[in-house]
């Protein structure tokens, strides 16, 4: 089963940029919180969510193209390559998520970006964070306007969840790694 250090071993030939990392990061904690409420393995979604954009930094334009054979020489199974490609279901391909890893990933990917970005502009970065602020900024398309809200919100629909109730999973997952996610806020600067 693929570990968090192998994830990050794997991840560092292809991932140098620091923004791709941090990103990387948040989805691999809310990952592993999501892992937690299905009762799964949390350092293996972890992992999965560590190796989500592989290829992206290298790749920008044809990202998901460049996964699956790199992925497979380094000895990651293929069901964690299924679901590191179903993040791109109706952007970059057809592999529709299944299981509860792939409808997670495909969910949070975005997610997490409008959760970070929340969570920047408070003096207590994420610690205080709770999903009625998330909530207010969610429904404001002009905060974080890159971050997809359609996509998001089928995601929940596949996992059969309620948008707040994803978002407090990640956010709870997010703030136990605040300081590495670079989310502690001003007033702890």
């Amino acid at each position: 089963m693929l570990t968090l250090n192998r994830a990050k071993e794997i991840n560092a030939t292809m991932v140098t940029e620091d923004h791709l990392l941090l990103h990387e990061l948040n989805v691999c904690y809310a990952m592993g919180a999501m892992a937690r409420h299905f009762g799964e393995n949390e350092e293996h979604w972890q992992a999965v969510g560590m190796l989500h954009d592989y290829d992206y930094e290298k790749y920008p334009e044809e990202h998901l193209n460049h996964t699956a054979e790199p992925l497979r020489a380094a000895g990651v199974e293929e069901e964690d390559i299924r679901a590191i490609l179903s993040h791109g279901y109706g952007l970059r391909n057809d592999v529709k998520p299944i299981s509860n890893m792939e409808k997670s990933l495909y969910t949070v990917d975005e997610l997490t970006g409008i959760i970070q970005a929340c969570a920047r502009m408070r003096p207590k970065g994420i610690q205080d964070l709770e999903v009625k602020s998330f909530m207010k900024k969610f429904k404001d398309k002009k905060f974080a306007a890159k971050c997809n809200r359609e996509l998001i919100l089928n995601g929940c629909a596949m996992l059969g969840m309620d948008l707040k109730e994803v978002a407090e999973i990640c956010i709870e997952g997010m703030k136990a790694h605040a300081a590495e996610l670079q989310l502690l806020g001003s007033d702890s600067e």
